[in-house]
C-alpha cells in the first residue's frame, strides 16, 4: 500500500501527485487502462482531479478509458463531465447501465447474509458487475473514490464503487434493505457493517483475482471545492482501513448536544433529486433533537428519483414512515425496487423531528414536496436570508434563535 494522510492539514498538490507517481513507477500499467471514478454526486471526492492526473500521465503510452461508477444515478451531462474531469476528452468515456451491462459473478448465500445481519435479513444476494471489468479487454483497472461516512455501508467506497456503482439490481436493492433492517444509525461512520461484510465476501470470492487497484481519498469541504486530507493506494483492504481511520477523524463532527434546528444546504450542481439530496437527512439525523426541525435548502432539486422508475415509486409511496413502508414491502409492492423502500425508510423520521424541503417552485412545486411527505417552503428568499455559499458549517442565530448550519452534508456525519 502507498498512502499518506493528515488530520490537521491537507495534502499539497505535490504530495498527492508524488504518491500517484510512486504507484505508476512501481506498478507499470498495461496497454489498455480503465479508470473507474464516481459521478458528479461525489463532487467533493477529489476523484475528478485524480482521474484527470492519471489520464495526463498515462495518455499516449496507453489506451485510457474512463467509466464513471454511476450506480442507479442519471448519466452525467457533457458539461458535468468536462467540469468534474478537467482536460479529459469526451470520447474516452464509457457508460455503465445497471439494467443491461452486468454479468453475474455468483451469489452470496442466504446463510452468510443471515449471520452478518444477526438474522435481520435472510435472503441470498446475487453479485453482478459491469461486463467490461471481467472481459479481459483491459490490462489495468483503477477504482478512484472517496471514503466518507455512508448510510448503507458505513464508510463509502472501496468495493462499493464496484458492486454498487458498477453493479446489478439484486445487490443494489438488497444491500440497501440490509441497511434499513439493521438501522442506518448503527451503521453510519463504521468501517465494518453488515453491508460491508457482504461486499467483503464478494471481494474475496470473485474480485480479488481481477487485481483492481483502489485510489481512496479522504476529503473535507472547502467552500465550493474540497481539500484532500488523505490518499491511500492499493489492492488490499488495508488501504480502505487506513482511509476509514482518517475519515472517522476529519469527517465526523460530534456536537455537545442535539440541535433543535438544523439547516442543510444542497448545492445545485451536486443535488438534483431527493434520492441524493436526502443525505441532508441521513447525515444530520443523529444531531437533531427530538421535536426538532431540519430545513433543507435545495435550489437544484427537481425530481424524486435519479431515473423514471425510481421517481415514480417514490412519488407513489412517499416518505411515510417505517411502519407503512414495511407493510408495502411485505406486501410485495417494492419487488425489484427494494432499494426504494429502504430509501423511504431512511428518509422518514417517524415523527421524531420535522423536515422542510425548500425548493424552487419552478423546478419542484409545493404539491410535489407535500405529496411525498415533507413540508415545503420557497427556497428563493431563504437563499437571500442564509447565503449558504458564503458561510461555513457551524452554529449561527437568527430571529428564531440558534441553529446549526451544514454546508456540505455529503462530506460528513454529524452526531452527539
Amino acid at each position: 500500500m502507498i498512502g499518506k494522510g493528515y488530520e490537521k492539514r491537507r495534502l499539497t498538490e505535490g504530495e498527492w501527485q508524488e504518491l500517484v507517481d510512486e504507484w505508476l513507477l512501481t506498478h507499470p500499467a498495461g496497454k489498455r487502462v480503465l479508470i473507474l471514478p464516481p459521478d458528479i454526486t461525489r463532487c467533493y471526492s477529489y476523484a475528478g482531479v485524480i482521474t484527470a492526473y492519471l489520464y495526463q500521465k498515462l495518455n499516449g503510452r496507453h489506451d485510457v478509458f474512463v467509466m464513471p461508477a454511476v450506480g442507479t444515478h442519471m448519466q452525467m451531462t457533457e458539461e458535468e463531465r468536462s467540469g468534474f474531469f478537467p482536460g479529459v476528452p469526451a470520447e474516452i468515456f464509457l457508460t455503465h447501465d445497471w439494467r443491461t451491462d452486468n454479468v453475474s459473478l455468483g451469489t452470496v448465500p442466504a446463510e452468510f447474509v443471515a449471520r452478518v445481519t444477526e438474522g435481520k435479513y435472510r435472503e441470498p444476494i446475487e453479485a453482478a458487475i459491469d461486463r467490461r471489468l471481467v472481459s479481459g479487454e483491459f490490462d489495468t483497472v483503477i477504482s478512484v473514490g472517496q471514503v466518507v461516512p455512508h448510510e448503507v455501508v458505513g464508510m463509502a467506497n472501496y468495493t462499493k464503487n464496484l458492486v454498487v456503482g458498477l453493479g446489478g439490481r439484486d445487490m443494489i436493492n438488497k444491500s440497501h434493505m440490509v441497511s434499513a433492517f439493521c438501522n442506518i444509525e448503527t451503521i453510519m461512520g463504521n468501517t465494518d457493517s453488515p453491508v460491508r461484510a457482504i461486499f467483503d465476501y464478494v471481494q474475496k470470492k470473485w474480485l480479488d483475482r481481477l487485481g483492481i487497484t483502489f485510489f481512496l481519498t479522504v476529503t473535507c469541504e472547502n467552500g465550493a471545492d474540497a481539500d484532500l486530507f488523505g490518499l491511500y493506494i492499493g489492492t488490499e483492504r488495508a488501504a480502505f482501513e487506513e482511509a476509514s481511520r482518517l475519515a472517522a477523524k476529519v469527517n465526523v463532527t460530534r456536537l455537545k448536544e442535539r440541535a433543535k434546528r438544523v439547516v442543510a444546504y444542497l448545492a445545485p450542481a451536486e443535488f438534483r433529486s431527493t434520492w441524493v439530496g436526502n443525505k441532508a437527512i441521513y447525515r444530520t439525523r443523529m444531531a437533531i433533537a427530538d421535536g426538532g426541525e431540519l430545513l433543507v435548502l435545495a435550489p437544484g432539486v427537481r425530481q424524486c428519483g435519479e431515473n423514471d422508475e425510481v421517481d415514480r415509486c417514490i412519488r407513489t409511496y412517499g416518505y411515510s414512515g417505517t411502519k407503512r413502508i414495511l407493510e408495502h414491502y411485505q406486501n410485495g409492492d417494492f419487488e425489484g425496487l427494494e432499494m426504494v423502500s429502504a430509501h423511504l425508510i431512511h428518509g422518514s423520521t417517524d415523527g421524531r423531528f420535522t423536515i422542510t424541503y425548500a425548493t424552487d417552485p419552478q423546478l419542484m412545486s409545493r404539491e410535489e414536496i407535500e405529496d411525498i411527505g415533507f413540508s415545503w417552503t420557497d427556497v428563493r428568499p431563504l437563499l437571500e436570508k442564509y447565503r449558504p455559499e458564503e458561510r461555513e458549517t457551524g452554529v449561527y442565530a437568527d430571529e428564531d434563535g440558534e441553529y446549526y448550519f451544514v454546508k456540505a452534508p455529503a462530506v460528513g456525519l454529524w452526531r452527539v
